[in-house]
C-alpha cells in the first residue's frame, strides 16, 4: 500500500512539474562556430555566388512537448558578409547593396512557429533589412537535440527561405537572374 501511494505521489508531483515547465531557453553556439547563416545568388543567371554572414547571435525558445509556442530572435550584423572576394564583399556592404553603414543590422524576430510533421515546421517572422521591415516563411528541418559531452544540453534546427532583393529595396542592375536570394541557416543553441 506505501508503494502505491509513494508512487502515486512521484506521479502527481512529475505531472505537476510537466504542467507547469515552460520552454527551455537556448543561446545560438555562435561562439563554438556551430551556426552558420549563409546564402546564395544567381550571378548574371551563369553560376551561383556562395557567402554568409560572419557575425551573428541571437536565441530560441524550445519545448518539445509545445512546439507551436517556439520562438527566435536574431541579430546579423551586415558588414560581416563574406563572399571569399574582397571587391566584391565591398561592394555588397556599400550602398547599392547592404548599405551598411545606415543600416548595420539585420533582424529576425519570429511571430510563430507551426509543426508540420515530427522533423518538419513552419517558422514566420519579420525580417528587418534595409531598413525595410517583410514577413518571412522558413522552412524547418528538426536535426537533432540532446546531452552534449561537457555537460549541457542542445538542440539543432536548419532552415531555408528565399527573399526578393526588391522587398528590402535592394535594386541591382544584375538582370532578373539576380533578384533573389536564397538563404539557409543552420542553427545549434546551448539551453541555458
Amino acid at each position: 500500500m506505501k508503494n502505491k501511494k509513494l508512487k502515486i505521489a512521484l506521479l502527481l508531483i512529475g505531472l505537476g512539474f510537466n504542467l507547469g515547465a515552460q520552454a527551455a531557453s537556448y543561446k545560438i553556439d555562435t561562439q563554438g562556430m556551430h551556426a552558420f547563416i549563409q546564402f546564395k545568388i544567381k550571378h548574371l543567371g551563369y553560376s551561383w555566388v556562395l557567402g554568409d554572414f560572419k557575425k551573428f547571435e541571437g536565441s530560441f525558445e524550445f519545448d518539445e512537448n509545445k512546439p507551436d509556442e517556439s520562438k527566435v530572435e536574431v541579430s546579423i550584423e551586415t558588414a560581416s558578409v563574406e563572399t571569399n572576394h574582397a571587391e566584391r564583399n565591398k561592394h555588397l556592404r556599400g550602398s547599392s547593396f547592404l548599405d551598411s553603414k545606415q543600416f548595420p543590422t539585420a533582424k529576425f524576430v519570429s511571430r510563430s512557429f507551426k509543426q508540420i510533421s515530427a522533423d518538419k515546421a513552419l517558422l514566420t517572422g519579420d525580417l528587418s533589412l534595409h531598413g525595410v521591415t517583410k514577413s518571412v516563411n522558413i522552412d524547418v528541418d528538426y536535426i537533432g537535440r540532446g546531452k552534449d559531452p561537457w555537460g549541457g544540453y542542445r538542440a539543432g534546427f536548419s532552415g531555408t527561405t528565399i527573399i526578393a532583393l526588391a522587398d528590402y529595396n535592394i535594386l541591382t542592375n544584375l538582370g532578373d537572374a539576380s533578384k533573389e536570394v536564397n538563404l539557409f541557416f543552420s542553427i545549434e543553441g546551448i539551453r541555458q
